[in-house]
């Protein structure tokens, strides 16, 4: 497969899970951008660079069938600024195996709670 074509079905990939999820396409993005040949970190970054502006489109969307809670967002993002600024630090003082080890974990976490639910 080409690699424009690979970029392109990551990116709709991405992009479904994300309107499904609300910003689940890193799941998705990073396993594939290592696959891609990206190195983890970059994979990491990649992901997050390629969810924001996907993000902002589900955002968009959830604000016009009335799906967007205001008060919650307000009180959540604060917190989530400060967290992505912590992350960032830690990402680049962590080895690859660490970060690996993290998503991997989080991932089966999310998994077995959402069996769950």
């Amino acid at each position: 497969m080409k690699d424009k074509t690979k970029m392109g079905l990551l990116g709709a990939l991405t992009g479904i899970a994300n309107g499904f999820f609300g910003s689940g396409g890193g799941i998705i993005a990073v396993p594939m951008l290592k696959k891609a040949g990206y190195e983890p970190k970059k994979a990491h970054a990649g992901s997050l660079a390629l969810t924001l502006p996907l993000s902002a489109v589900s955002t968009l969307f959830y604000l016009g069938n009335g799906s967007f809670d205001y008060l919650g967002a307000l009180k959540l993002i604060p917190f989530g600024l400060a967290g992505a600024v912590i992350g960032t630090f830690l990402m680049k003082r962590i080895s690859v195996r660490i970060l690996s080890g993290i998503f991997g974990l989080l991932l089966v976490i999310a998994g077995v709670r959402n069996l769950f639910l």
